[in-house]
């Protein structure tokens, strides 16, 4: 089936879908079985969404979630609802490029997972929140999120050092003395982190930092390179760290 097969086959079941939702408000629809009628609905709209997204018309594909998240949030039915919104948020990561859409997707289904106690699911969405609000700008905002991640949910104790190691860089960025502050802190809080290669790492940053020395905060982001392959968002916000010291030519080579 092409683009346009798939498109009026979407359509079509937004139409069906339309027509069940406005069948289940009227009286008799109300008496005969209204709730399983947009339950029907709900389905025919994500469904729609599917086709839409194959035809690559994000805009429909994401209105048709909408309508579906609506109904689920009217029945209480969170859980499903945050499903459609992780969904939503990553057509704008991935197709659309809106970054700030995608966030404000992903915190609505963070709340909602939260509500239903879903913490882990939760945890997930907000991670995202704090990945993006970092490539934004919004450090604060990323350091509270890799903060409470780590602090609300004994669980990911073992994931700690990547999150204070990510909320330290954003630290960095904005003041050489808040990261200072905040790795004693994560240190007191999590001893397993002054052990770790992030930290030694950091400590030399701060190092090459105070004395403005650029070669040598890249040979020490080299070294931890050569053995944990830094991603593009560890690159990023390297580079943002290393650009405040005087005379930097701006990049890690």
């Amino acid at each position: 089936m092409d683009n346009t097969g798939k498109e009026k086959e979407a359509m079509q079941l937004m139409a069906e879908a339309d027509k069940k939702v406005k069948a289940s408000g009227s009286f008799l629809g109300g008496m005969f079985g209204g709730n399983h009628k947009v339950e029907d609905a709900c389905e025919m709209y994500a469904r729609a969404a599917n086709m839409f997204k194959m035809a690559k018309n994000w805009s429909e594909a994401i209105n048709c979630l909408n309508q579906a998240i609506d109904i689920y949030t009217d029945m209480g039915r969170f859980t499903i609802a945050a499903k459609h919104h992780i969904t939503i948020a990553e057509v704008y990561e991935s197709e659309l490029v809106d970054i700030e859409k995608a966030i404000a997707h992903y915190e609505q289904a963070a709340d909602y997972y939260k509500g239903e106690e879903s913490n882990s699911s939760a945890n997930k969405c907000l991670l995202k929140v704090g990945h993006y609000s970092a490539q934004l700008e919004q450090y604060q905002k990323a350091i509270e999120i890799y903060e409470q991640v780590t602090m609300d949910n004994p669980l990911l104790k073992y994931n700690a050092k990547e999150y204070f190691f990510k909320a330290s860089l954003c630290h960095f960025i904005v003041d050489e003395l808040n990261a200072k502050l905040a790795i004693e802190k994560y240190e007191e809080m999590f001893p397993a982190f002054s052990d770790s290669r992030e930290l030694k790492l950091l400590k030399k940053l701060l190092e090459a930092h105070e004395e403005q020395n650029s070669e040598a905060f890249t040979e020490a982001v080299k070294e931890f390179d050569s053995v944990s392959r830094l991603d593009q968002w560890l690159t990023t916000m390297l580079l943002r760290i290393k650009k405040t010291i005087q005379g930097d030519a701006g990049d890690l080579k």
